[in-house]
């Protein structure tokens, strides 16, 4: 039987705040409706501004509240999997390295559980959780209030930790980059600790997917330009791409070359 249009509204609704995002095709298996059908639904759900679309889907509209870790998850799994291959192939062995709360910088982890001769420093649980087995890895993990809605460490503590390090790199993640090159995030606190990390890191990589220039976040991270490498699934907005070539950013893309 196929829900009336008001009622699968506010399922596809309740769907996509439980994901973070709904698709197309999955959708159109769900309700027993054509795709047509879900994309007319999505447009008119997106003009009333409840949600927001994207290729082959929609996700929820958010500026102040951030999804939950899960959903967070499963957004742009894929295309988070090749950033991380990516941002991890241009950490040596034998460096020191912050790395940062997110799903995206949790890619990062997973992806240098190769690599010898590293000391981690991290405010994320599931980073440490990733990587202390590894035998040519160590861990420090900052200590400070565990955020029960994704195990990531905040407070004063995280950013008085952070202060006792300078080390090589920093694998930074982001919830928003703005056309004006601003980084944004949701918890003042995770930002008080990705500020310490940019202070205290000589070379910075921002890991960010595509999706990121079509949310909003209300708190003030840094600067793109303060980024020595960003690492992205498919080429940046032109407002962002001129601000990183002009900043001497490098841009880098899964399987291209920092130039390419």
């Amino acid at each position: 039987m196929v829900e009336p249009l008001a009622h699968r509204h506010s399922l596809i609704l309740e769907l996509a705040h439980k994901k973070g995002q709904v698709k197309v095709d999955s959708l159109s298996e769900h309700f027993g409706v054509t795709p047509q059908t879900i994309r007319k639904d999505l447009n008119e759900l997106c003009a009333r501004r409840l949600l927001h679309r994207v290729h082959g889907g929609a996700v929820i509209r958010s500026g102040v509240v951030n999804y939950g870790y899960e959903a967070r998850r499963e957004i742009a799994e894929e295309e988070k999997r090749h950033i991380g291959l990516a941002a991890a192939a241009l950490i040596p062995n034998d460096c020191s390295l912050f790395i940062n709360i997110g799903t995206t910088t949790e890619s990062v982890a997973r992806a240098l559980s190769g690599h010898s001769g590293l000391l981690v420093i991290s405010n994320n649980i599931h980073v440490a959780n990733m990587l202390y087995q590894h035998s040519g890895i160590e861990v420090v993990l900052t200590g400070g209030l565990v955020r029960k809605t994704d195990g990531g460490l905040v407070g004063q503590i995280t950013t008085e930790t952070f202060g006792r390090f300078k080390v090589d790199y920093a694998v930074i993640g982001a919830s928003a980059i703005d056309p004006d090159g601003t980084l944004l995030d949701f918890d003042f606190r995770e930002v008080k600790a990705a500020q310490a990390i940019i202070e205290n890191s000589r070379h910075r990589i921002l890991v960010a997917d595509n999706m990121k220039y079509e949310r909003a976040a209300p708190v003030r991270i840094c600067h793109i330009s303060q980024m020595q490498t960003f690492v992205t699934n498919q080429p940046p907005v032109e407002d962002i791409a001129r601000i990183c070539v002009e900043n001497g950013v490098n841009i880098i893309l899964p399987g291209k070359s920092p130039h390419e």
